[in-house]
């Protein structure tokens, strides 16, 4: 028994040490998280194994189970952060760490998710036709005075779902209702496209504001074509009344199975740090959120604003609702 004993011993002595990794599924491109993937490594010497998924995360976790490799989901949106938790699949996990590097209203009160960068749902309005003080409020888009020159992508669309969740929560479901129908009825055209269609339809003088997300611009302004049309807009930021201009969220959570859960706490907490949220705020012309961080410069430049203090699980509650009365006002058709 001795020999035997002896004989296990070297030969675990002369087996390579297994490598630490972390397993990534995420939604997000290969583009945006290699950076922050290779910050990571360089700095704890651990692996990062991502998987590129366009869509099924939730179905492949929950087929998977127990056996899952995953450890980490990387997403973006509220809506998709909530059906994760809502599936059972993740788990909650907080550190003084993570507690220190996201405020409150951008983490799942119970740590099921981490909040990281955040993007602004905005005004688009041309330079020559509107006069940035006219855009002030959400609830000031529904005024006739908008009539035929608005535009926007679906209004089922999960970034408009998500600003209907805000209004929603804000107001109540009668004046949300009033308010979706009054934005269809400034309507200059069928909602279509995507967030950058609607700037190129005001640069080609269809309408004359948009709503839309932040980092599109910043999107825009690197592609040659599509700098015109983003040179002829403004970016102005409404806010709700009695609270702030509507943000949503890229987030991590760590999934139930995790079969390296120390490393992906480590990942968790340094994806929260100053250094990788502005890493990958950078890359993708969006907000961090960790005390002194700072965003792109470009970003910057489009002003300052006051995030709606609300912590995004309540709109995730709300967006059911809300979509019901997307439908209900028939706002596509």
């Amino acid at each position: 028994m001795r020999h035997t004993i002896l004989a296990l011993s070297l030969l675990a002595a002369t087996q390579p040490a297994q490598a630490e990794e972390v397993n990534l599924y995420s939604y997000r491109q290969p583009e945006l998280l290699a950076p922050l993937t290779d910050a990571f490594t360089k700095k704890t010497g651990i692996e990062v194994n991502v998987a590129y998924l366009s869509d099924g995360m939730v179905e492949r976790l929950q087929a998977e189970g127990d056996r899952s490799p995953a450890d980490l989901v990387f997403t973006v949106d509220v809506a998709r952060l909530a059906a994760i938790v809502d599936a059972g699949v993740t788990q909650p996990v907080t550190s003084d760490l993570l507690q220190s590097n996201v405020p409150a209203q951008y983490h799942d009160p119970e740590g099921n998710w981490w909040g990281l960068t955040t993007r602004a749902r905005i005004v688009y309005a041309s330079k020559d036709r509107v006069d940035p003080s006219e855009v002030t409020t959400y609830e000031d888009l529904a005024d006739p005075k908008w009539r035929g020159r608005l535009c926007t992508r679906s209004g089922t669309h999960p970034y408009n779902v998500a600003l209907a969740a805000a209004h929603l929560y804000h107001h109540g479901a009668d004046e949300t209702r009033t308010w979706l129908e009054g934005l269809k009825a400034n309507l200059a055209r069928k909602p279509q496209g995507n967030d950058r269609a609607q700037v190129k339809a005001i640069w080609s003088g269809e309408c004359d504001i948009a709503l839309g997300n932040t980092y599109y611009m910043g999107q825009m302004l690197a592609d040659d074509e599509q700098k015109e049309w983003a040179d002829a807009v403004n970016v102005l930021f409404p806010v709700f009344e009695g609270g702030g201009t509507h943000e949503n969220i890229s987030g991590v959570a760590m999934t139930k199975a995790a079969p390296n859960r120390d490393n992906a706490l480590k990942m968790m907490e340094f994806l929260t740090t100053p250094e990788a949220q502005e890493i990958y705020a950078h890359a993708n012309y969006e907000y961090p959120i960790a005390p002194g961080s700072q965003a792109d410069e470009l970003v910057r430049g489009w002003g300052s604003f006051d995030a709606d203090p609300v912590n995004l699980m309540e709109l995730a509650d709300h967006r059911a609702e809300a979509l019901r009365l997307i439908e209900d006002v028939d706002f596509d058709g």
